[in-house]
């Protein structure tokens, strides 16, 4: 991924094979394109406006007209464990959205076994790396992409 532009263009490509009931998991550091990655998909999946960062929220929610399909974008950052995640319901959006999930290492490495996993790494030359664990549930939909 040498820039935004790319990072948002995976997102779209995202978005073309994203169903409701899926995980997309994004990790990587501070500054990696967690969030790019995220407004990508939001972008493909027909978002309008600007898509904030949920760093505050927690929990941006985004329903059908503004989006093909509901999708809550979920930044765990600013969670200390993973019991404070249980409040948030999380998994209560699997029935009728997309969840989209930054820093997802917040709730343990368990969480979500069936989740696309994204690992974002900054290169020294400031390009992107990407590191993908593809669940079964997505092994034929990430070859579309």
């Amino acid at each position: 991924m040498p820039d935004e532009a790319a990072m948002l263009a995976l997102g779209r490509h995202l978005a073309d094979v994203a169903r409701i009931g899926d995980v997309i998991a994004l990790e990587g550091g501070l500054g990696a394109g967690k969030t790019t990655l995220a407004r990508g998909i939001l972008e493909g999946l027909g978002l309008e406006g600007e898509a904030p960062s949920p760093s505050f929220a927690i929990v941006q929610p985004y329903d059908v007209p503004e989006v093909k399909l509901p999708v809550a974008h979920v930044d765990l950052y600013r969670l200390d464990d993973a019991e404070e995640a249980e409040e948030l319901a999380l998994d209560e959006y699997l029935m009728d959205s997309l969840l989209i999930v930054e820093w997802p290492d917040r709730l343990g490495p368990d969480a979500w076994p069936h989740a696309l996993r994204l690992h974002i790494d900054i290169e020294p030359d400031g390009a992107r790396r990407l590191t993908v664990r593809v669940p079964d549930a997505w092994t034929e939909r990430w070859s579309q992409i």
